[in-house]
């Protein structure tokens, strides 16, 4: 392993006073326009509340395609109420709680995600490989701290895609996009507790665009903000674009 001087995260050791939502990049499903909070905060699904929207025009436009996948997820979340769990989540639906901590963390996952394949160093791992995150469910009155990381691994993209034909379409359709855009492709990562699983499809900017360095202490650092339940990841970036 290497060992470096300082964390990956330029804000590491400097916890924030009280915990501040930062608002991850999100693009419309439909048009693919970039979300500017500043100016207007985009929309989420309100069935699946996974995808984004621009405009409430894109979100009908969008629905004959998203309609499959969205009733899916939804069924899925409802099904979870039914099923006994290994650990008493109290009235809490494991589902909707995997979905606010991918949300809540989806700075630091993605850049996790682009670390653990080597994106920068080898492309090609996003179409071989994904990033599989497990998570241990630990109570606490802190809703931001809810989860610990009790271990990670890089797994065959196929471990993702063979489990769920919709998913995988899913995945497949954001991939294409992301490509006809100049993009490589989607890199997925796979959050999962109690046999309950949460995929997120990050697409990815060619490597010679994104300022990130390239880190081998990424484990450590998901480690620490997940921890700490701190949403303002914020990478170091040295290169001549960071």
């Amino acid at each position: 392993m290497t060992y470096y001087a300082s964390p990956a995260a330029a804000n590491y050791y400097t916890p924030p006073p009280h915990v501040v939502r930062q608002r991850a990049t999100r693009m419309c499903d439909q048009c693919g326009a970039i979300e500017q909070p500043a100016i207007k905060q985009f929309r989420l699904c309100g069935g699946c509340m996974t995808t984004n929207y621009c405009s409430q025009e894109c979100q009908k436009i969008h629905w004959p395609s998203h309609k499959a996948i969205c009733k899916h997820t939804v069924a899925q979340v409802a099904a979870m109420k039914q099923q006994p769990r290994s650990v008493d989540y109290g009235d809490q639906n494991l589902s909707k709680m995997l979905r606010k901590f991918t949300s809540f963390h989806q700075n630091l996952l993605q850049w996790c995600g682009f670390q653990a394949l080597q994106l920068k160093r080898l492309p090609s791992n996003i179409r071989q490989n994904a990033l599989l995150i497990e998570l241990t469910y630990r109570p606490t009155g802190d809703s931001h701290r809810q989860f610990a990381v009790s271990g990670t691994h890089i797994v065959p993209r196929t471990f993702v895609t063979s489990q769920d034909p919709l998913v995988a379409a899913d995945i497949q359709r954001r991939e294409d996009r992301c490509r006809r855009n100049g993009g490589i492709g989607c890199c997925v990562v796979l959050i999962q507790c109690d046999g309950i699983n949460q995929v997120m499809p990050v697409e990815v900017d060619p490597p010679a665009s994104i300022a990130w360095d390239i880190r081998d202490d990424w484990e450590d650092v998901l480690e620490h903000f997940v921890d700490s339940g701190r949403p303002d990841f914020k990478p170091i970036c040295t290169t001549p674009m960071g």
